[in-house]
């Protein structure tokens, strides 16, 4: 989005609302289609206290709906040398990881050893006992009437599996570019024998970054005795990959100008539309 189509919109949403009230210190506005894309904001500035701008910084003129005339200048943005796509986020962390050793996901996770957890949903209860098994019970009086293994904790193949999605062994789900949904997966097979498919029941366990404890948080049936097992862990907060990517803001700063000021209609953005569309905007720059 171009900062000429932020500023247009920002007017444009002022014309529309015409009951909106612009205090008389400044108003601060935010575009941004994404996490991953320059924001902006717009500050206003009274003509007690203008904005004062940097010699040879990009300005235009923008009317309110009210006939203001704001002189806006535009934020210097430089291009990013080099973009890092999601295909390429794991190899940048590698290469890092040479020149500074960052802890790798199972590293992070070399606390849960020896410590189990647990999660009852209904008649059921789920314990999992890291890197050991993972067992669905019916517990009576504390006592274990009814069991099923769920799997258990098989390094091979989790190492496979690991191998096969990248170096640094760290998953999205699907393939996603929001933070929140990726994990780190460790796979438990053998279970106890399936009555429907004739098959050991099979587990993938999901280690996700989030505050602020660990625990169980959910568990889902993929398909017939297979299953996915989340759980929370705020020590993989710790790893660039599962860490929030924060956008860039960029502010543009707009002075008011007096009702008397001449404008050269080369630096005019000027809204158009009747009293019944303002939909529309005519950019003549």
């Amino acid at each position: 989005m171009s900062l000429v189509a932020v500023l247009c919109i920002f007017f444009l949403c002022i014309n529309v609302f015409a009951d909106l009230v612009l205090p008389s210190s400044h108003v601060a506005g935010s575009f941004g289609r994404s996490s991953r894309e320059p924001k902006y904001k717009i500050e206003f500035h009274t003509e007690d206290s203008p904005y004062q701008p940097d010699d040879g910084q990009e300005s235009v003129v923008m009317p309110n709906k009210d006939g203001n005339n704001f002189l806006c200048f535009l934020p210097k943005v430089e291009k990013a040398k080099k973009t890092v796509t999601h295909q390429n986020t794991s190899n940048l962390i590698v290469e890092t990881e040479k020149r500074v050793k960052l802890k790798t996901p199972n590293e992070l996770l070399e606390v849960l050893k020896y410590q189990c957890f647990i999660r009852q949903e209904g008649w059921w209860s789920y314990e999992f006992c890291y890197q050991k098994q993972l067992r669905q019970l019916h517990l009576e009086e504390d006592k274990v009437v009814q069991e099923f293994v769920l799997g258990v904790y098989d390094e091979e193949a989790t190492a496979a599996f690991n191998q096969n999605l990248s170096d640094i062994s760290t998953l999205k789900d699907p393939r996603s570019k929001d933070t929140s949904k990726r994990y780190h997966a460790h796979q438990y097979t053998n279970g106890t024998l399936c009555d429907l498919t004739n098959q050991p029941r099979e587990t993938e366990v999901r280690f996700v970054c989030s505050e602020p404890r660990t625990m169980i948080s959910s568990i889902t049936e993929l398909a017939t005795c297979k299953y996915a097992l989340t759980i929370q862990c705020p020590m993989l907060c710790k790893h660039p990959l599962f860490q929030e990517e924060r956008p860039v803001w960029h502010t543009i700063n707009c002075n008011i100008l007096p009702k008397d000021t001449k404008v050269d209609d080369d630096t005019r953005i000027t809204m158009v539309g009747d009293s019944d569309d303002h939909s529309g905007f005519d950019s003549r720059e």
